[in-house]
């Protein structure tokens, strides 16, 4: 059914349920499974002119950050059953909702697997939601596991 599956990981504990999801998905229907991470530079614009060693500490930080997340998803596949090759990309400049949107797009997947932290109802209104961007921005299924 599914040819292509993007795994979009923060490398949190919260989405190894996700990881392993995606995974057996990945396995099930023979298909290709890329795991992508976003640094997202936004969070820290306004600071960073300020101090642009600051942001360049930021930055790299990030990029070790999506490393360890992607090496946590490349763990998870290589832990029993059948072999499976996993692609890993690191989206720069976007916020992460868009990131991870247009990687789907660009890859030309066919579903998005990607984790609900299971947020309560009042900060999902006042801070928003990556998965709920990316529900709104993708232009294909999307699957959320909590």
């Amino acid at each position: 059914m599914f040819k292509h599956i993007l795994l979009a990981t923060d490398g949190s504990a919260a989405c190894d349920q996700a990881t392993r999801t995606a995974i057996e998905l990945a396995r099930t229907n023979g298909a290709r499974l890329t795991a992508v991470n976003v640094v997202d530079p936004y969070p820290y614009l306004g600071i960073g002119q300020a101090n642009p060693l600051g942001f360049q500490a930021y930055i790299a930080a990030a990029h070790t950050h999506a490393g360890k997340a992607l090496a946590r998803a490349a763990e998870l596949a290589d832990d029993g059953g059948a072999p499976l090759m996993l692609e890993t990309r690191i989206v720069e400049e976007a916020t992460a909702a868009h990131g991870i949107a247009q990687c789907a797009r660009d890859e030309k997947a066919d579903l998005i697997v990607i984790g609900s932290h299971g947020h309560g109802a009042l900060r999902k209104l006042v801070l928003g939601s990556v998965t709920t961007r990316v529900l709104a921005e993708a232009t294909m299924p999307v699957l959320v596991v909590r």
